[in-house]
This record gives structure tokens, C-alpha cells and sequence, in this order.
């Protein structure tokens, strides 16, 4: 049906360009017959000037003058206008090149071998695929093999008798984070999942949200990438506590992205990214937020960082290890500046802290760190980003 209205549409559209190379041509304008006829018309105008014919009179001769007029056009053509033949070849010609390039442009921008797709059947589609889901032993189970690891002997006999001994001590807090770490490092992430979920049970209600977010961190790379429904269950959980959590909002759009509802996803990601947020999960919604709005028929624009961005880097990488340093040092010297002067969001505090540990000047982070405590006392949702920051600068556990 889709490809006969094509067809259809198609044939109308060139019947519409073609008709006037086939309808018949007007006579000339200078046909004896016609300038006779026009002769009449006029004598007929002076006759009734002069009183010779009435009105009706005139008005018949008029009429009969019209006719073979008339006559006169149906039956003589335009000289020197090509054959009928050769119009029917360049209508025909015509209608074919419609036909081709409405062809030709279907097959490289739409999808000819895909069924329709109404967005009814489509929501419902996507809230099958999104029920039925593999559980996180299934994904685990298909997720590629790991390649062999790459550590000393002696390191891998330590981590063995760790596997052995923190299994029959159920309640150490301390041996469940340290098997979770080692295992993490050694890119055992299915294991180190089991490992943190013991952490995260072991603390129970008052388990910070940074190790829930370790947990699905661990249980999205155990099953390569996608979000089970145990990992939603610990996204949910983030929400329920703090419903701006990045983590939680990056896991839980991503649900809906790899389940055919991008516009959904676009929800819980387009804050972060607006924010200009550059935590690891905020960089995560940065990388597949444009590919998601794609889908989902927006025009989003990535909102630039305020900050060191992909081409600063790019022209870091070109200098000396003294003029990199100094490139960098200028950056954050131009972030603090603007801080101290006219203030700004928690995320570029947070940029600034990171920025100072990286550069290891963990005096000038940790006094970074107290201004932002006080400046952002009392929102929650700006310390979490500026504790995050902390941690990752090294002055803070």
C-alpha cells in the first residue's frame, strides 16, 4: 500500500508537469483566417455606430464571427512547434526522471525494508522490550570474555586467597571493599558487583549514594553496557533518596534509551548536560545525549563546558611538558578568577577542585573545597557534586 500512494503520488505530480507539453498549441496570432475574423469583429462595431445593425443584430453577427473563430484555433497549429510525437517522448521523459529521483532519494534517506511503524505500536514495543529484558545473570552471561590479566603472580595468589577468605566472614565491611576494589581493578566486574552489593547490605539504610552508585557502575560493565532490571532497581533507589543525582538520572534515562524511548531518556539527561556537569556519569549523558535527541526528532544543540574543552586538550597535547603545565595552570588560573569574582554553579566549583588535584596542588583544592561547602550550605544536591569533586582531588575519603 505505502509504495502504490508513492507511485501514485508520483504519476499525478508528472501528469500535472507534462500536461502543458501536450495540450494543443493556440493558433498564431497572425493567421489570415484570424485576421479576417478580427476584421469582422471591428466592421460589426462600426455598422452599429453607423446605425446600419441593431443590437441583436450585431450581437448574432458577433456570435457566429466567435464561432468560426473559435473553429479556427481548434484546427490550425502553431507553426514550427515540434511534432506530437515529440512531445509525448519529452513528457514521458520527464515523468521517468520524477519517478527515478523520488526513488533514488527514498532508498538513501528513508527505509524501504522496514514495516510501518505507528507511534502507537511503537510505545508498545518499547514498553515489551523494556519488560522483558535480560536479568543481570543473562547479560553477564553473553557479555564478551574478558582478556587474560596482565598483573604479577605473586598480586593474583593475594587476590585468590582474599576470594577464599572474605566469603566465610560475611559481616567484614573492610574485606568486601577491598575484594570489590581488587576485583574492579583487575576488570572482574561481575564479581566486584556481588562484592559491592555485599558493602552496600552491609550499611544498610544509611549506605552513601557514592556506593550505589559503585554498585550499578559495576553491574552496567558486568553486562556491557546495559541496564538490567536489578540495576534499575538500584537507580531507583538513588532517586528515591536524591531525585538530582546524576548517577541516577544517567542509569535510569539510559533504561529508556536502550528500550526505544529516547524522548523519555532526553528527560532525565537534558538537565545534566545543560548543567554543563563533568562527573563521569555527567560526561556519559554528554556522549548520548545528541544520539539520543536524534531519535527522537529534537533538535538539541550540546551546550559548550566552561571550561578546558575537547580542542584545548587536543592543543595541550602538541606542547612541551612546561608549556602544557602552563596552559593548563592559565585555564584553572582563569576558572578561579571568575569564581572569586562573580560566583557560579556548583559544577564549576566542583571543576575547580578537580582541576587543583590533577595539578596537585591540594592546598589550593582543599581551600577551594571549604569556600564551596559554605557557599553551597544547605543544598544537598550542590555538596554531593562538590564531596564528589573532593574525593577525586584526594583531600577528602
Amino acid at each position: 500500500m505505502f509504495w502504490i500512494i508513492c507511485i501514485v503520488m508520483a504519476l499525478g505530480l508528472a501528469s500535472l508537469l507534462a500536461a502543458p507539453l501536450l495540450r494543443p498549441a493556440a493558433a498564431r496570432a497572425d493567421h489570415p483566417q484570424v485576421a479576417i475574423y478580427k476584421g469582422q469583429l471591428a466592421e460589426v462595431d462600426r455598422d452599429v455606430a453607423r446605425g446600419v445593425l441593431n443590437a441583436d443584430e450585431a450581437e448574432r453577427a458577433r456570435a457566429e464571427i466567435a464561432r468560426r473563430l473559435l473553429a479556427v484555433n481548434r484546427t490550425h497549429q502553431v507553426t514550427g512547434t515540434a511534432p506530437r510525437g515529440a512531445s509525448v517522448a519529452v513528457a514521458g521523459t520527464v515523468g521517468v526522471m520524477l519517478l527515478g529521483l523520488g526513488g533514488y532519494t527514498y532508498v538513501q534517506l528513508g527505509a524501504p525494508g522496514d514495516p510501518d511503524q505507528p507511534i502507537a505500536a511503537r510505545l508498545a514495543q518499547a514498553e515489551v522490550m523494556r519488560e522483558t529484558r535480560p536479568d543481570q545473570a543473562a547479560l553477564e552471561a553473553a557479555a564478551p570474555a574478558r582478556p587474560p590479566v596482565d598483573a604479577p603472580a605473586d598480586y593474583l595468589a593475594q587476590i585468590e586467597q582474599l576470594r577464599t577468605m572474605v566469603p566465610t566472614r560475611p559481616d567484614d565491611l573492610q574485606g568486601w571493599t577491598l575484594l570489590t576494589f581488587h576485583e574492579t581493578r583487575l576488570g572482574n566486574y561481575a564479581a566486584a558487583a556481588r562484592a559491592q552489593a555485599q558493602v552496600v547490605a552491609l550499611k544498610g539504610d544509611a549506605v552513601p549514594l557514592e556506593d550505589l552508585a559503585r554498585q550499578i557502575d559495576l553491574m552496567v560493565a558486568a553486562a556491557n553496557g546495559t541496564v538490567s532490571p536489578e540495576a534499575e532497581t538500584v537507580a531507583r533507589a538513588i532517586l528515591a533518596r536524591n531525585e538530582a543525582s546524576v548517577a541516577g538520572r544517567y542509569y535510569i534515562g539510559a533504561i529508556y534509551d536502550q528500550t526505544g524511548r529516547p524522548d523519555i531518556a532526553l528527560r532525565f539527561w537534558r538537565p545534566i548536560a545543560d548543567s554543563g556537569d563533568t562527573s563521569f556519569h555527567g560526561e556519559l549523558v554528554r556522549a548520548q545525549i545528541t544520539g539520543a535527541a536524534a531519535r527522537a526528532g529534537v533538535d538539541y544543540q550540546l551546550p559548550a563546558l566552561r571550561g578546558p574543552d575537547a580542542a584545548d586538550i587536543a592543543a595541550a597535547e602538541d606542547l612541551s611538558a612546561e608549556d602544557r603545565a602552563a596552559m593548563i595552570g592559565g585555564m584553572v588560573a582563569q576558572l578561579a578568577a571568575r569564581l572569586a569574582a562573580d560566583g557560579g554553579p556548583a559544577e564549576d566549583w566542583a571543576q575547580l577542585i578537580s582541576a587543583y588535584g590533577v595539578l596537585g596542588q591540594t592546598a589550593e583544592a582543599q581551600m577551594i573545597y571549604t569556600e564551596a561547602k559554605d557557599a553551597f550550605a544547605g543544598d544537598n544536591n550542590a555538596l554531593q557534586a562538590i564531596e564528589t569533586a573532593a574525593q577525586y582531588a584526594g583531600i577528602t575519603q
